[in-house]
């Protein structure tokens, strides 16, 4: 081993050393400073925040071991019981955000930002590596879930539209689903693909907002950088007899749409794969506006009919399946549907896809929709599903509970769509100082 690296290592022992030291050193300034300051007792008695009577007294100062940013401290806080409601409080807890559990709101954000990105256990890791925290991968995985949920009510409870100066010219909205691995508990009388009629997976159904003003060099519109957001959700988008509300993800994708001004803005276009969910909740939502098949999904279709008709990488399969995309592009629907019709009675591809085409035809108008300068593919959407679910929740061995997987999936929308700081701000905001 050369002297170089020798010294390299050293060096890096040295840093570790001194960064270790110097955090424990602040730790233990702050402890102290937080033990001789009395300012939280708030006399003999006072009002109990769970019941707001006047009937919490004074019983000492108890003890806590918390982890904070600069390592594991042990505090001294004026403790309250209520004789009222028989619970006990601490005002300092909640004046530096420890009301909620051990871990500072700091060490609480580097939790949830861990958590939204990687596995719990990498999570752990990393915390371990970059911050010198240490926390067990159950810890991060119930503050994670527990700041998720957190972030659940406060998407269904920030609801406001944007300034009419900052919403684009045109708004896309992508409705898409995709499985997610859960335990057997979550899946039983659930009709599934497995070979036997049963579920592995729940459905998390996701809505992406866009814009797309930008060009590149063919004058194709571009996402713009930036203009993504996401809310996505295992829950329902099926409305039962007697319902007097829209269902739960309907109510999702309104409460986004809301926020990004998409009904304010001068084009709306909503790019679905076909379902007929998903123009349901167009039609009823957002009846003004643009549909748009998604172009790919439509092309898959055709490429699905070539294949069952010719067979794999035939010149014939080929040909067909060339003639059918130029159709599509130039908006001739009926050359397709006249194809299609040729082997509908013997063919059972064409068949559906005869179907398919006949009940989305309208939003295949991809020359029209062209020249518009409109988004006709769902990539972005498609992008979302892998980035928003996939990625993070869909890893070999995982199997979640919906509650577990809702919350991870709702902190990665809020990380994703920028919404993650915000949050961070307004919580701080909301803690109330000691009396």
């Amino acid at each position: 081993m050369g002297s170089g690296l020798v010294e390299e290592l050293n060096f890096t022992r040295i840093e570790q050393i001194v960064r270790k030291r110097v955090l424990g050193l602040a730790a233990r300034v702050v402890e102290q400073r937080l033990n001789t300051d009395h300012s939280d007792y708030a006399g003999p008695v006072t009002r109990c925040p769970e019941c707001h009577q006047k009937s919490a007294r004074y019983a000492g100062r108890r003890t806590r071991n918390i982890t904070r940013v600069l390592g594991d401290l042990r505090i001294k806080r004026a403790y309250y019981h209520c004789s009222s409601c028989a619970g006990g409080f601490c005002p300092r807890d909640q004046a530096i955000g420890l009301d909620r559990g051990s871990l500072s709101p700091g060490i609480l954000q580097m939790v949830g930002l861990v958590g939204a990105l990687v596995s719990f256990e990498e999570g752990q890791e990393l915390l371990a590596t970059l911050a010198g925290v240490t926390v067990t991968a159950k810890q991060v995985e119930r503050s994670a879930e527990a700041l998720g949920r957190e972030m659940a009510i406060d998407e269904c409870s920030k609801v406001s539209a944007p300034a009419t100066d900052l919403i684009a010219p045109t708004l896309y909205l992508g409705i898409d689903g995709t499985g997610v691995p859960v335990r057997k508990q979550e899946v039983v009388g659930r009709k599934g693909k497995q070979p036997d009629g049963t579920a592995k997976t729940r459905e998390a159904k996701l809505c992406v907002l866009w814009s797309a003003e930008g060009r590149d060099e063919q004058g194709n519109p571009v996402r713009d950088p930036g203009s993504v957001t996401y809310s996505a959700s295992i829950e329902s988008a099926a409305r039962r007899p007697g319902d007097q509300q829209p269902p739960p993800f309907d109510l999702r994708v309104i409460r986004e749409a809301t926020r990004r001004g998409f009904l304010t803005a001068s084009r709306q276009v909503i790019i679905g794969d076909g379902a007929a969910w998903i123009w349901k909740l167009a039609e009823e939502h957002f009846p003004d506006a643009i549909q748009i098949l998604d172009r790919f999904h439509a092309k898959e279709h055709i490429n699905d009919v070539a294949v069952s008709i010719y067979g794999h990488d035939s010149d014939l399969a080929r040909n067909w399946r060339k003639q059918r995309y130029k159709e599509l592009d130039d908006g001739d629907i009926a050359a397709v549907i006249r194809a299609l019709r040729e082997h509908a009675n013997t063919n059972e591809e064409a068949r559906k896809c005869l179907g398919y085409v006949r009940n989305n035809h309208k939003r295949m108008r991809y020359k029209q929709f062209r020249e518009q300068g409109l988004c006709t593919s769902s990539g972005v959407v498609e992008a979302g599903c892998k980035t928003v679910v996939g990625t993070r929740l869909k890893r070999p061995g995982m199997h979640w509970t919906v509650a577990g997987a809702n919350a991870i999936i709702c902190l990665r929308c809020y990380k994703l769509s920028g919404y993650f700081d915000k949050f961070w701000k307004q919580r701080a905001k909301n803690t109330r100082p000691a009396a």
